[in-house]
């Protein structure tokens, strides 16, 4: 019989982002052909099931670091409106801004018509308020796109985990009553041969 892991190829159905279906086994003779092939089937849904598990892990520590990230655009994005709606002849704003988690600093912020941003790696750039804020939004949008991807992709993979442990359940069970028949059978062959009449 074919590896099952052969029905999830390049041509098997994915999600949106690429993460292929777990096949679900309703004949297990689909999977199966004899005993001898059971337990490396098996291995072939374990090691699926741990492949899933495996885009699980990575897929809430994206969502973890995403809902970290997105209170700080949204915070920044607040600030530069903030700034952009200062008037030109207004007094300088008396502000503490933070350096770290714990240590914050005071400033005289004056109108002004451009802001820094760090865009990670240790790089800032100097952006005009109406790009910042442009610059802002759609790494907002971009971020809430993909905690929302990453939501439903976490969805996604536990319910292929759960079609996956249902399957290598199905498949240990067809076994265990495939023994049950042998050994009946091979039970009966015995009763027969006792049966028989010494000649």
């Amino acid at each position: 019989m074919a590896d099952p892991t052969d029905k999830i190829s390049k041509d098997a159905p994915t999600n949106p982002r690429g993460i292929p279906y777990a096949p679900f086994v309703d004949k297990v003779e689909d999977y199966v052909a004899s005993r001898a092939e059971v337990e490396g089937t098996l291995r072939s849904f374990q090691e699926m099931i741990s492949k899933y598990q495996f885009m699980e892990v990575n897929n809430q520590r994206r969502a973890a670091g995403l809902k970290d990230k997105i209170p700080d655009i949204e915070k920044t994005l607040e600030t530069v409106r903030f700034l952009q709606r200062q008037k030109p002849d207004s007094d300088p704003l008396e502000t503490t801004f933070e350096l770290n988690d714990t240590l914050y600093a005071k400033a005289e912020v004056p109108p002004t018509e451009e802001v820094y941003l760090w865009l990670g790696a240790n790089v800032m750039l100097s952006y005009p308020i109406s790009e910042a804020e442009t610059l802002l939004e759609s790494k907002l949008k971009t971020a809430q796109v993909s905690l929302a991807n990453c939501e439903e992709d976490l969805d996604f993979l536990r319910e292929q985990i759960t079609t996956m442990e249902v399957a290598t359940a199905r498949v240990y069970n067809w076994d265990v009553v495939q023994r049950r028949k042998e050994k009946t059978a091979g039970g009966d062959l015995r009763e027969d041969v006792e049966k028989e009449p010494n000649g």
